[in-house]
């Protein structure tokens, strides 16, 4: 991660009490969604309530939306959701499980990167929501002796309750700099061949020691309101994509793999279908051995951990199915990160070459 030891030396020819000047880094943050700092009632209100008052994610105005969530959604939800997050929490940690991934994901990458531009690369990571914040990374690169950042959130589809508030919270943090660092974001990766390369090996992996061969893979994307769609976000066909690359990749028909959306919230229309009900009806169907997979997360976290393999899992169970099987995301496996190390190299080319 990174190291701001470096010698700072005041610039040749400058006087000498012009402030020192630490040697020029290229800055590589990758961001996650994020995660409570803990699972009881305070930490989980601070998170929702910072998550659900992005109007990225729920755009309702404020003056109708801040009473309801504050004074009623509030109130109860950290109770729920502080449950679900217990029921996954890494306690030899004291961590939420994105929160060890990503860490994991982080290390792997440092030492990807630092292989191929040696001491002129410094990597970390922040959360959008919680802790470590975007502007406490970009701060810390900053003073660093970074003068150009790459942002990488670690979303393979565009979204704009994902890649956009990401973005949107790096340049903020931007915006209060002294020096503002040149900057660049990344385009979504949801068509690399390298992505869908380890999205395929994740499978095949996963199938050759399954007790029972699946019947379909149900490819579960995070879900968003149909609106938005209509807007003119990108998120479902890119899903659509991913779904069908990884289904010419695998080699395989329209009948082995499909696509589902979860994570329902509210009372309008989402993309459908949804997985908790499209599970129950391949079950009722005669589908009972199914294996599920989340592409569009790079890492397992409460809607993969909790979500799939606990809701969707007993929903599918209770409309007769029989076999379940949950294939986790790609986390720190070695094509995942020299997957993203790919796309951070080629979006590096002409600062780093």
């Amino acid at each position: 991660m990174l190291d701001a030891r470096k010698t700072a030396t005041c610039p040749h020819h400058a006087p000498k009490d012009h402030p020192a000047v630490k040697p020029a880094k290229v800055g590589i943050l990758l961001a996650n969604l994020g995660t409570p700092d803990d699972y009881s009632y305070w930490p989980m209100r601070r998170y929702l309530s910072e998550f659900l008052s992005d109007q990225r994610v729920i755009d309702y105005p404020r003056w109708k939306w801040q009473p309801l969530l504050q004074l009623i959604i509030l109130s109860k939800r950290p109770f729920s959701s502080g449950a679900a997050y217990k029921s996954i929490w890494n306690h030899d940690k004291g961590e939420s499980p994105l929160m060890t991934l990503t860490k994991d994901q982080t290390a792997k990458m440092t030492e990807a990167l630092t292989a191929k531009y040696g001491d002129q690369v410094m990597v970390d990571f922040c959360m959008r929501y919680g802790n470590p914040s975007t502007k406490s990374k970009v701060d810390a690169m900053i003073e660093a002796g970074c003068q150009k950042i790459l942002f990488v959130p670690l979303y393979p589809h565009y979204a704009g309750a994902t890649s956009a508030t990401a973005n949107d919270e790096f340049f903020r943090a931007l915006m209060e700099a002294t020096w503002q660092p040149a900057a660049r974001t990344i385009e979504p990766y949801f068509d690399q061949p390298e992505y869908i390369d380890a999205l395929a090996n994740s499978v095949e992996e996963a199938y050759a020691s399954a007790e029972k061969k699946p019947d379909v893979l149900v490819c579960s994307y995070h879900g968003m309101p149909k609106r938005y769609l209509m807007q003119g976000d990108p998120y479902h066909c890119q899903c659509q994509k991913t779904t069908r690359l990884l289904k010419e990749r695998l080699g395989w028909d329209d009948t082995q793999i499909l696509t589902t959306f979860q994570s329902v919230f509210g009372p309008e229309e989402w993309l459908r279908p949804y997985t908790v009900e499209h599970v129950a009806e391949l079950a009722k169907q005669g589908k009972k051995n199914i294996a599920v997979i989340a592409p569009a997360f790079s890492a397992d976290c409460i809607e993969t951990l909790e979500e799939i393999q606990e809701e969707i899992h007993e929903a599918f169970e209770e409309a007769g199915g029989e076999s379940f099987l949950y294939i986790p995301c790609l986390n720190d496996r070695d094509d995942h990160i020299a997957a993203l190390t790919r796309v951070v190299a080629q979006n590096l080319k002409g600062w780093l070459d």
